[in-house]
């Protein structure tokens, strides 16, 4: 009994430690071209990301006949519930702030590079910002159209960060 739990760890950490040199295997055999695509591609989303918000903001200031009628109907927002929700669009703001700054960073770095994996540690700050969103939009409601965007920047960040080697952010 006991040599069958030994051979299935065993098993286990040879399917582990395959897993991790496949990963860097791949990172090491994309092409630059390839890489700096995914870079376009994540640059985007945030843009995408950042302008959605934006509107939404916009939107919001211009529904005030929506917000009168609601007050007349006795149905308005307590200055509790005002406070969270500014508070939430704060966190969220600012963590897609940092993602801008960190991919900013990124290009600059990789621009500057003829070897694309020296910038892995930029790559590192775009994942890491990118978990402080998520966090955001797990807690906050931001409604469908901003989590089919934030889903889309979502997967080019694990795209490149498949692409160094780096854990990519959960769903």
């Amino acid at each position: 009994m006991l040599t069958k739990i030994n051979c299935k760890r065993s098993i286990m950490a040879v399917v582990v430690l395959s897993g991790l040199a496949l990963g860097i295997l791949s990172a090491q055999t994309m092409a630059r071209a390839q890489v700096g695509n995914l870079i376009v591609k994540v640059e985007n989303g945030v843009d995408e990301f950042s302008d959605y918000l934006k509107r939404r903001g916009d939107d919001a200031g211009d529904s005030g006949t929506a917000t009168q009628a609601r007050a007349r109907r006795g149905k308005q927002a307590t200055e509790s519930q005002k406070a969270t929700a500014s508070a939430k669009k704060d966190d969220l703001s600012s963590s897609l702030d940092d993602l801008n700054g960190s991919t900013n960073r990124l290009r600059r770095k990789f621009d500057s590079t003829d070897k694309w994996m020296e910038t892995k540690s930029q790559v590192e700050r775009v994942v890491e910002d990118g978990r402080k969103i998520n966090q955001a939009m797990t807690r906050g409601n931001y409604g469908t159209d901003a989590a089919r965007l934030w889903g889309v920047l979502r997967n080019g960040i694990n795209d490149l960060a498949r692409a160094y080697g780096v854990s990519p952010l959960g769903a």
